[in-house]
C-alpha cells in the first residue's frame, strides 16, 4: 500500500476505534487517545519528538506522553526490561533483541516517522569539507590524527550508525572526545578548530537556533562518492529527499503494546498529516509528504 494512504488509513482506523468505544472506555485507564504512557526515545531525535508530544497533548488533553530520553543502547535495554512498550529509534530491533517479544507472541507495529541524518560541525576557520573515510580513520583510533571527533556518548545511535557503515568492530579512544551534551559539543567546536562534532541533523537544527556562539561554527559538506559524479553535499530536506546526502537515516516508532493503547493513537498522530507537517516545519524530511489544501473560490462571488 502507498505510504501516504497507509498513514491516512491508520488515522481513520484510530478515529473509528475511538468513536466506537463510546461509554465503554470511561472506566479504562488508557485507550488510544487518553491515559498515560511511557515512550522511550533515542536522545538524538528528542527535539522533534518533544514538539510532537506538545501538540499531541494540547489536542488530546486527556492524554499524557512521558518521554524517556536515553542513548540508543540504554533505550533498547530499557525496552527489553519492560520499562516501556513503545520506543522511537533510527533502526528496528535486531533478531536477538526481538526474541523476548517473539516468545511472548507480541508482534510490533512499526511505522516510519521522518528522515534525519548524521551531520558534522566544525569551527568556521576549519575545512568545510569532509569524507566519511576520514571520519572512519578518526573513529578507529588506529593512528593519531590531527582532527579529533567530539561525540555526546559512546552508546549513541550516531556512533552505532557510523560503526556499522565502516564495519568498525570497536570505537578507538585515541582521537575521540566525549562531551556528554550537545551544548558542550558545540562549545568544543567553537573553541577549537581541530575538533569536529558529530550530531543528528535534528539536534543541529534545534540547538543552533539558540546557540550563543553560532557564528563560530558551521555544518560540513560530506562527500558522496556513490553518485555518477561524486560531490560534497550539505544536509537539507532537498538532499535527503534526493538521496544525495550520504548519511541519511530513518526515524521509526516501534509499538510493542499488546493492546490498542495510547501508543497507537500517538503513532497515528506522528504518521498522520499534522505530525508530518510538524516534521516538515522542523527542517527534517517527512516520511510522507503532507497534503496541500487548495481553496478555490468563484471570482464572481467576490464582486
Amino acid at each position: 500500500m502507498n505510504l501516504f494512504y497507509r498513514s491516512v488509513a491508520i488515522l481513520s482506523f484510530v478515529s473509528l476505534l475511538f468513536a466506537c468505544s463510546g461509554e465503554n472506555n470511561k472506566d479504562k485507564k488508557e485507550d488510544i487517545l487518553s491515559g498515560e504512557v511511557a515512550v522511550l526515545v533515542d536522545e538524538t531525535i528528542l527535539p522533534i519528538i518533544e514538539e510532537q508530544k506538545e501538540v499531541f497533548e494540547s489536542s488530546y488533553q486527556q492524554a499524557k506522553i512521558n518521554l524517556l530520553a536515553k542513548p540508543e543502547v540504554n533505550a533498547v535495554n530499557s525496552l527489553l526490561k519492560g520499562e516501556a512498550n513503545i520506543i522511537l529509534l533510527t533502526r528496528e530491533l535486531t533478531e536477538e533483541e526481538n526474541q523476548s517479544f517473539v516468545k511472548r507472541q507480541i508482534q510490533p507495529r512499526i511505522y516510519g516517522v521522518a528522515y534525519d541524518a548524521v551531520v558534522f560541525v566544525a569551527h568556521v576557520s576549519a575545512d568545510s569539507l569532509i569524507k566519511v573515510s576520514e571520519v572512519m580513520e578518526i573513529m578507529s583510533g588506529e593512528k593519531k590524527t590531527e582532527r579529533k571527533l567530539a561525540i555526546d556518548n559512546p552508546n549513541s545511535s550516531l556512533v552505532r550508525y557510523l560503526r556499522d557503515k565502516g564495519n568498525l568492530s570497536k570505537l578507538g579512544s585515541t582521537n575521540i572526545v566525549v562531551k556528554g551534551t550537545v551544548d558542550s559539543l558545540l562549545d568544543a567546536v567553537g573553541d577549537n578548530s581541530n575538533i569536529i562534532a558529530m550530531l543528528s541533523y535534528n539536534q543541529y537544527l534545534s540547538f543552533t537556533r539558540l546557540y550563543a556562539k553560532k557564528e563560530k561554527i558551521r555544518i560540513l559538506s560530506v562527500l558522496n562518492d556513490t553518485l555518477a559524479t561524486p560531490k560534497y553535499v550539505k544536509p537539507s530536506q532537498t538532499s535527503l529527499s534526493t538521496g544525495e546526502y550520504p548519511l541519511k537515516r530513518e526515524l521509526k516508532i516501534l509499538n510493542y503494546q499488546p493492546n490498542m493503547g495510547l501508543g497507537m493513537g500517538f503513532s497515528a498522530f506522528l504518521t498522520g498529516d499534522r505530525g508530518q507537517r510538524i516534521v516538515l516545519k522542523s527542517g527534517l524530511l517527512p516520511y510522507t509528504m503532507p497534503g496541500r489544501e487548495i481553496i478555490i473560490r468563484d471570482i464572481n462571488s467576490l464582486n
